[in-house]
């Protein structure tokens, strides 16, 4: 009788697209180093959970989940379990001495080394590993993540963050600012496109400073042109972007390129510039609008989604009511939205505080009404015209039916068969929702 002597993992990955990214790495190198991912962690030889320190919630799912593979392992199941990414990095000392069970952690610098990481822990030791690479030669993962078979991938450029945003961790998780090469974010590019995917989704920190404090590496307006230069490539996104950063070279790329989609994720966080100040966000309302306006002019048919933080430091209601304003104004599509929640070893926490967490709870209340009112009439605009999709899959909710995106990453789902996805075909808009429409085939 045959007996399968691989070894499994389980992965369990919270927050941003860097971390589904890193998870996709760690998912290469361990696959080469003889694992098989298995879905069911009660089956695992090594359970990793890939963390997220940017609001307190995503800590809170984290320790529950953590406590459901301890709980296994008390019991006597042989698993060793490993904490990754931003918690793993921000806490990994107090980690280690709280949960004695637990045998490895690591930030995102661990990585790529996370193979000699996982060996150590397997064979008994404790390892904990939250130094930062080496800037000069930092080794970035350049295996592709065997589970991509989507029609959509994403593409890190860069790691670590420059910017000192006071309410954000990031830097001190991720560490300083470091650009991979193009010609590995190229022939990432072509691996992908080999597998089938068209639409590529360039990730960093701050997309826009990429390439700028290494010398002899493009920018990343010429870095949009090389990957669009990448026979097979139907569709260019990225995030996330900094409007201080956006610059004139870029605008010219949605003249230029037709790859890339008529959808961008700009941040802007607040509408009023005393709040955009305490957050050190480096720009005004009044240029966030002239950025805007220049894309626009580039780019007649660009839709906007933005992040929002309500409840921000000593925020007064005419500073909430000047972000209600910008909702308007610019006419986001969407928006991801969030109450201030105060993170460990940023400068926000020194700051004067006045925001009362039900004063911040009823804002957000008002900001997402107003914002599903936007996104509702956007997506109700679309019924009767025809419109250009790319088939992504099935609909998780109905037999029969597909799921395609627009340039404007509008969701269009359709009637059809699964031999369409990767094709990009014509439909006509019958429906709109809040967050998606419905059609059919033209």
């Amino acid at each position: 009788m045959h007996t399968d002597t691989s070894k499994k993992v389980y992965f369990h990955t919270f927050g941003c697209q860097m971390n589904v990214y890193d998870t996709g790495k760690m998912r290469a190198q361990l696959a080469a180093d003889g694992f098989v991912e298995t879905e069911a962690p009660e089956e695992a030889d090594l359970v990793l959970l890939n963390t997220c320190s940017i609001r307190e919630k995503a800590v809170d799912k984290m320790l529950s989940n953590l406590g459901e593979h301890r709980r296994r392992k008390r019991e006597g199941q042989k698993v060793t379990i490993g904490i990754a990414g931003c918690v793993a990095q921000e806490r990994g000392e107090e980690l280690m001495a709280r949960f004695p069970d637990v045998d490895l952690v690591f930030g995102p610098d661990g990585v790529p080394v996370v193979s000699d990481l996982v060996a150590a822990a397997m064979k008994g030791e404790r390892v904990i590993d939250t130094d930062f690479l080496d800037l000069d030669n930092y080794p970035f993962v350049d295996q592709v993540d065997p589970s991509v078979h989507g029609v959509s991938s994403f593409v890190t450029i860069q790691k670590g963050c420059d910017n000192k945003c006071t309410f954000c961790i990031v830097p001190s998780t991720r560490g300083v600012e470091v650009s991979r090469p193009a010609e590995a974010i190229v022939q990432e590019t072509r691996d992908l496109v080999e597998r089938g995917v068209k639409d590529i989704v360039l990730i960093g920190q701050n997309v826009n400073s990429y390439g700028l404090k290494q010398s002899g590496c493009p920018t990343f307006a010429q870095l949009l042109y090389l990957v669009a230069d990448v026979p097979g490539v139907e569709r260019i996104r990225y995030t996330t972007s900094h409007p201080r950063d956006m610059g004139d070279d870029v605008v010219q790329a949605y003249r230029d390129l037709p790859q890339l989609t008529s959808h961008l994720h700009l941040p802007v966080q607040s509408g009023s510039n005393k709040i955009l100040r305490r957050m050190k966000r480096y720009y005004t309302r009044e240029h966030f609008l002239e950025v805007v306006a220049k894309l626009k002019d580039a780019r007649p048919d660009l839709v906007l989604t933005t992040d929002i933080i309500v409840g921000f430091a000593d925020e007064s209601e005419e500073d909430f009511e000047q972000t209600m304003t910008l909702l308007d104004e610019v006419g986001f599509v969407g928006s991801f939205s969030f109450k201030y929640s105060p993170r460990p070893g940023t400068p926000a926490l020194k700051m004067a505080w006045s925001v009362p967490a039900e004063v911040a709870s009823e804002r957000l209340t008002r900001y997402q009404t107003r914002q599903r009112e936007l996104s509702l009439a956007w997506h109700r605009s679309l019924e009767g015209q025809q419109v250009d999709i790319l088939i992504e899959g099935p609909s998780r909710h109905d037999e029969g039916v597909i799921c395609g995106r627009t340039s404007t990453h509008v969701m269009v789902n359709v009637p059809g068969d699964l031999a369409l996805v990767g094709q990009t075909v014509r439909a006509k808009v019958t429906r709109g929702f809040t967050h998606s429409t419905r059609g059919e085939l033209v």
